[in-house]
């Protein structure tokens, strides 16, 4: 497997996780029930997002991707 293939494979595994966390923050915001606070679920999905970036911004420099030369 390529560095590439996997790259992407925790790329879309973590904004899955960034989708799942905002919507259980959701749903504790409509129902007002759960175990833990809305903040926590929303705190996951900034710290992910972040990873995401960052990871995205070593990917780029490291020469794992690179940017499209002519976008139109």
């Amino acid at each position: 497997m390529s560095v590439l293939f996997i790259f992407k494979v925790v790329l879309v595994l973590l904004l899955l996780f960034i989708l799942f966390n905002l919507g259980r923050a959701l749903f504790i915001m409509v129902k007002g029930q759960g175990d833990a606070p809305m903040s926590q679920y929303l705190g996951r999905r900034v710290l992910f997002s972040v990873l995401v970036v960052l990871l995205l911004i070593v990917a780029l420099g490291t020469g794992v991707i690179t940017p499209n030369s002519r976008p139109y």
